[in-house]
C-alpha cells in the first residue's frame, strides 16, 4: 500500500503488526478528540495528493474568516517547514510536524505536537496531512472530520482508483476551479465518482485563487464548529453531573 513504510501491506508489515499498530493509534486518537471536543475545537484532518491545493486553501479559508474565527493547524510534511510558515503568513497560528520517511500523520505525532502548540484557543484546528491518497485515511488522529481536497488537475477518477480515502471522507473540496476551462475536466463525473464511493457524497468546487467557494466552505466549518460546541457543552455537563453524584 506505501512505498517508503509499508503500512497495509500484509508482506512487509504482518498483519496481526498492523492490528496492534492500529490499535495503539485508536487509544491515542480517543485521547485527542477528547483533548479537542473539550476545548470546544473543530478538529479537521485535511487530506490530498501532494500539490491538490491544501495549503492555499487554508490560506483562502483565512483570507476569508478574518478574524471571525481563531485558526491554528499543524502541517505534516517529510521535510521543511514551508506550508506551516505560509500558514503563518496567512493568519493561521501553525506549526510543523516532520515526519521523515513516514507517508501520513498518526495519532501520536499530533498528540506531541499538540502539546507543544503555541495556542489553545483555537475555533478551527487544522491537521493538514502528509499529501498522500492511501495511507492517511487508515489513520484517525481524533479529529471530527475527514475533509479531501481534490485538484480539477488530478483528472476525475480518484475517487474510483483511492476508494478508502474517499470513503472516509465527509467532505470533498474540489480546488483550482479557476483552471476548469483549460482543462479538458467534467465536474459531473467526479460527482457520479464519488457517489458510487462516498456514503453521503458532498462535494464543494471552491477556487482559492478567487475566492470562489470559499463563503460555502466556511459555511460548513461554521456548522461542524456549533457541533463541536455542543458536544463539548454536553461533556462538561455530562462531567458536572458525575461530580456532583459522586458529591452526594
Amino acid at each position: 500500500m506505501c512505498e517508503t513504510c509499508g503500512c497495509g501491506d500484509p508482506e512487509i508489515v504482518p498483519i496481526e503488526v498492523q492490528e496492534r499498530i492500529l490499535s495503539d493509534n485508536d487509544a491515542q486518537a480517543a485521547h485527542n478528540r477528547s483533548h479537542f471536543e473539550g476545548l470546544g475545537v473543530l478538529a479537521i484532518n485535511l487530506m490530498g495528493s501532494p500539490g491538490a491545493g491544501k495549503t492555499a486553501v487554508l490560506e483562502a479559508t483565512a483570507r476569508a474568516a478574518g478574524r471571525e474565527l481563531k485558526l491554528g493547524a499543524v502541517s505534516g510534511d517529510l521535510a521543511t517547514e514551508r506550508d506551516a510558515d505560509r500558514l503563518n503568513a496567512s493568519g493561521i497560528v501553525s506549526s510543523t510536524i516532520t515526519t521523515g520517511s513516514a507517508c501520513h500523520l498518526d495519532a501520536r505525532l499530533v498528540h506531541h505536537a499538540l502539546h507543544h502548540f503555541p495556542s489553545n484557543d483555537r475555533d478551527v484546528f487544522f491537521i493538514e496531512n502528509v499529501g498522500n491518497l492511501v495511507c492517511p485515511a487508515i489513520y484517525d488522529l481524533g479529529q471530527a472530520a475527514n475533509v479531501v481536497a481534490l485538484s480539477v488537475t488530478e483528472g476525475e477518477d480518484k475517487p474510483l482508483k483511492y476508494p478508502v480515502m474517499f470513503q472516509k471522507a465527509d467532505l470533498v473540496l474540489l480546488t483550482k476551479i479557476d483552471l476548469i476551462p483549460h482543462l479538458d475536466f467534467d465536474v459531473a463525473a467526479v460527482r457520479d465518482a464519488l457517489s458510487r464511493v462516498m456514503p453521503e457524497a458532498t462535494m464543494l468546487e471552491v477556487s482559492a485563487k478567487t475566492g470562489e467557494g470559499i463563503d460555502a466552505w466556511l459555511g460548513w466549518l461554521e456548522a461542524r464548529r456549533l457541533e463541536a460546541l455542543e458536544r463539548s457543552a454536553e461533556g462538561h455537563a455530562h462531567a458536572h453531573h458525575a461530580h456532583s453524584h459522586e458529591h452526594h
